[in-house]
């Protein structure tokens, strides 16, 4: 099959080429927080077909964005990750994550899935690194039976899933709970004293953890009619 192109000497139509069908950025989103199985990848992109699935991997394996790997000990099994190119498509996912935060999501659909693990890349999109400056801390979230990490450093931070080796903080919730959150109905720290989080661990750290993350309030695209 051609692949389709917009036939424009644009910086911005040649990225579309290479990352605007349909699923293939949200692929690379999933890629962003660390290597994936294809399995891993079927389980988070539901209702993408195995078929359809194979053939974006080969696309941006072709395109120099994705590579195989080998997981090392005790997995030991065949993943894909991102190349450096790949990699540094990640402030363009999290600038569309804080745009669509603000203009696009609204109120969840009867029909949208919603799955824990895709909160890892909206810490990223979240943090204020001017609010995290001089923290260095280590937190843990537990979700359902999802486990995913964050790292604070000085005003930086690293999202990734899985745990922690050695978590300063740890928090649980359900995913009702958590899709709370996401959908702006509670906020960290209310999530946090009304008990539909737990959390245990450094105090000091978990004091500061609602500070560190601002979602974006909610803006209507319609402007009013004049």
């Amino acid at each position: 099959m051609d692949q389709r192109t917009y036939n424009q000497y644009c910086a911005t139509a040649r990225t579309l080429d290479l990352v605007g069908e349909r699923w293939t950025l949200l692929l690379v989103r999933e890629l962003l927080t660390g290597p994936k199985r294809f399995g891993d990848l079927q389980k988070s992109l539901r209702g993408m077909g195995t078929g359809l699935l194979a053939a974006r991997m080969k696309h941006l394996e072709r395109e120099g964005l994705a590579r195989k790997i080998t997981l090392p000990p005790p997995a030991r099994t065949p993943a894909y990750a991102l190349t450096e190119a790949g990699e540094e498509l990640g402030p363009a996912v999290l600038a569309l994550a804080r745009w669509g935060t603000k203009w696009a999501m609204g109120e969840r659909r009867e029909s949208e899935t919603f799955h824990p693990g895709w909160a890892v890349l909206g810490m990223e999109a979240y943090f204020d690194a001017e609010a995290a400056g001089g923290v260095r801390a280590v937190y843990e979230f537990r979700v359902g039976d999802e486990v995913f990490h964050v790292r604070v450093d000085d005003g930086a931070i690293e999202a990734l899933h899985g745990p922690a080796q050695h978590p300063d903080a740890v928090v649980e919730a359900d995913e009702a709970a958590f899709a709370a959150l996401a959908e702006g109905r509670s906020n960290l720290a209310d999530a946090i004293e009304e008990g539909a989080f737990s959390v245990s661990g450094d105090r000091q750290a978990l004091n500061r953890l609602p500070r560190l993350f601002r979602r974006p309030s909610a803006a209507d695209r319609h402007p009013p009619a004049p």
